[in-house]
């Protein structure tokens, strides 16, 4: 009865309203209650629509947007000084890397067309966290970039924390638009194991089971994109010296791994992984060598 009483309130006073808007004659048209794109543009704005927006059609969000994220985790927004670094990153080790190897078209084409970043990883119960994910082939979710001040000082922190991840979530694009060859699958086909991927003895002897990462082993999918991602990023020496420390049987099935790889990027995309490998290397010599300014917002 009470609920009934106060919906008759509200209908009178709607009503009173609408009776109210109806006897003006022209509609006041000197501002409207919603705005949009209300935010003033900054340098790094202007710098990023100058090197992402305007010649890949590319947005890059550093500015929280909790929509764009995951609900399940907590989230904090990427210092304004790390997303300038980042970006820096994508463009010199990632996008412009793509360019010199495959040709701009091969980027615009393939390359997503946002990426979103925030400050904090996302944890797990299990004290695991996400680096970043690949969505619908179009998003990349980069997290953690408020550890990147302490990570980049090593070319192997750097590429384990962030760009071995932005390469590996690019392969999933591309893997959306050409399958993985079945016989990839088949390989080590019994070994992969979900979610124990990060438990014992699984997170300590993927190796000696035909993997690259412990992760690896979660899925062949993942095993993919860690074959390839790994690779490119790893040095020609690193790469050997952790194949020799695998059991014969498991080298033969990474090599079988990574051979279906280098067919299957040179098939469909025209890239040789190696030219690939030894652009990427150059690249992050440049950043490591102090040559790349990652803080210029000069367009």
């Amino acid at each position: 009865m009470k609920t009934t009483h106060i919906f008759g309130l509200m209908m009178l006073a709607v009503s009173a309203m609408a009776f109210t808007a109806c006897s003006d004659d022209e509609p006041d048209t000197s501002y409207s209650v919603i705005t949009t794109g209300n935010t003033e543009l900054n340098d790094f704005d202007r710098w990023l629509r100058a090197n992402y927006n305007e010649p890949y059609n590319i947005d890059f969000k550093y500015r929280y947007e909790d929509i764009q994220g995951d609900f399940n985790y907590y989230l904090v927004p990427a210092r304004y000084e790390d997303a300038i670094t980042m970006a820096h990153l994508v463009k010199y080790l990632c996008i412009e890397t793509y360019n010199e190897v495959a040709g701009t078209d091969f980027t615009c084409r393939y390359f997503p067309k946002m990426f979103y970043s925030t400050g904090e990883w996302e944890w797990n119960n299990n004290n695991t966290f996400i680096l970043g994910t690949a969505e619908g082939g179009r998003k990349i979710f980069l997290t953690g970039l408020n550890y990147l001040p302490t990570h980049i000082k090593n070319v192997s922190s750097l590429n384990h924390y962030y760009i071995h991840t932005i390469h590996h979530e690019f392969t999933h694009i591309l893997n959306q638009t050409k399958s993985i060859p079945a016989d990839y699958q088949l390989v080590t086909g019994t070994g992969y194991v979900a979610g124990s991927w990060n438990e014992y003895p699984y997170n300590t002897e993927y190796l000696q089971n035909g993997f690259i990462t412990a992760y690896a082993q979660h899925s062949y999918q993942e095993d993919f994109a860690e074959m390839l991602s790994g690779y490119i990023t790893s040095t020609a020496e690193s790469w050997d010296a952790t194949l020799e420390s695998a059991p014969e049987a498991s080298r033969t099935a990474l090599l079988q791994k990574i051979d279906i790889v280098r067919d299957y990027m040179l098939i469909n995309f025209d890239i040789d992984i190696d030219e690939l490998r030894n652009t990427i290397q150059r690249r992050q010599d440049d950043i490591m060598a102090g040559k790349i300014d990652l803080s210029d917002l000069s367009v």
